[in-house]
């Protein structure tokens, strides 16, 4: 194929949604990879022949190189991989659970590290390639009740810049997009049910508002595009100027 193929994980719904969408709209053949086989269904079929999909819970570390190379046989090549997928929990720390760490670590960090190198080594034949992942506003400051995410989040910058140094020279770049508060109805859910912590992220971002789907989509879209063919390691904000609020 002419077109470049983008995988993006947790690509059906929120901000993997709109990554998608983007990619998509630039001419960018998305394969979305996801658990939920009916929310990839709806996306795959809003976007036509330029998305498919695949099911794979990526918690799954195992399955994860027979589902990549699954994709290259497909395609012939993979030009772009957006490392989305991620859940997070909500609880005091002393109530986490070495289980309930481990899962969200897993799903969080490990995958992104085993698909990441499963990826690159489609990637070094063609002596090219592109990895964005997504981090969080919990790597750049303490957020209570959020230890394992927090955790999993700083992982993913320490490892995009470990991987930008050695993965260049082959002709890889890897970045970080980190979302500030983005109007989602994940985030809704969770602001409008923690008004103190709602008036906290608002006093603190300098833009005064949350960010839309669409301004993550648009940083994302930079670091795969030609516009950014001499940037690699670095971590992108895109949080309203909420990380270096006051």
């Amino acid at each position: 194929m002419s077109k470049q193929i983008a995988i993006v994980t947790g690509g059906g719904a929120g901000l993997g949604l709109a990554i998608t969408k983007k990619l998509a709209h630039e001419g960018i053949h998305v394969v979305m990879i996801g658990r939920n086989e009916e929310k990839l269904k709806t996306a795959a079929q809003d976007f036509g022949s330029s998305c498919s999909y695949k099911v794979l819970d990526l918690q799954d570390l195992k399955a994860i190189p027979a589902l990549v190379d699954e994709i290259y046989q497909e395609f012939g090549k993979i030009d772009i991989l957006v490392n989305n997928a991620g859940i997070n929990m909500k609880k005091p720390f002393v109530e986490v659970t070495d289980e309930d760490f481990a899962g969200v670590v897993q799903t969080n960090l490990a995958s992104v590290f085993a698909i990441s190198r499963e990826v690159v080594k489609k990637m070094i034949d063609h002596h090219a390639g592109v990895i964005v992942n997504i981090s969080s506003m919990a790597a750049q400051y303490g957020i209570p009740k959020v230890i394992a995410y927090s955790a999993a989040k700083t992982g993913i910058e320490g490892m995009t810049r470990a991987m930008s140094t050695e993965l260049a020279p082959l002709g890889i770049r890897t970045n970080c997009v980190a979302p500030g508060f983005i109007e989602t109805a994940m985030s809704a859910k969770a602001l409008d049910a923690d008004p103190e912590r709602k008036n906290k992220v608002f006093s603190r971002t300098p833009m005064g508002k949350m960010g839309q789907p669409d301004d993550v989509a648009e940083a994302v879209y930079f670091f795969c595009s030609e516009g950014s063919k001499y940037v690699t390691g670095v971590v992108m904000p895109v949080d309203g100027g909420n990380s270096v609020g006051f």
